[in-house]
């Protein structure tokens, strides 16, 4: 079931977010100061990619260094991101089959304003912690 919804999700929304994502990780790759949110931008890419089946969780150990990477971040790329995932939500709910890949995306909004201190997991793994 998951592949389905993954293939579903591709398809309607999950290939032009990651475009975004990776968009934002090459202009965030350009200047050295700024390579770690061109990485956590890439990772973003390949979790919007194939969400369903993983969890973005909280990273033990993230402390200072990420609350202020997730500051600058919001104001570079983050409320950029969120608001392509919440205009690209809305023709989601529109249908039936769209109304789960709404949620979703939806769910993706808060790693998108804050992807620096978390992990993308299995879905298994984040329950069992």
């Amino acid at each position: 079931m998951r592949f389905v919804l993954n293939v579903l999700w591709l398809v309607l929304a999950g290939f032009w977010m990651a475009l975004g994502y990776l968009l934002a990780g090459i202009v965030c790759c350009v200047l050295i100061v700024t390579i770690p949110f061109g990485i956590a931008s890439f990772r973003i890419a390949g979790y919007v990619l194939w969400p369903f089946g993983r969890e973005a969780v909280a990273r033990p150990g993230a402390g200072t260094p990420s609350l202020i990477g997730n500051v600058i971040w919001f104001l570079v790329a983050g409320w950029w991101l969120a608001l392509g995932h919440l205009f690209t939500s809305v023709p989601l709910f529109v249908s039936v089959v769209g109304i789960p890949f709404g949620w979703a995306n939806l769910k993706l909004i808060p790693i998108s304003l804050m992807p620096l201190g978390r992990e993308i997991v299995d879905s298994e793994r984040a329950f069992a912690a």
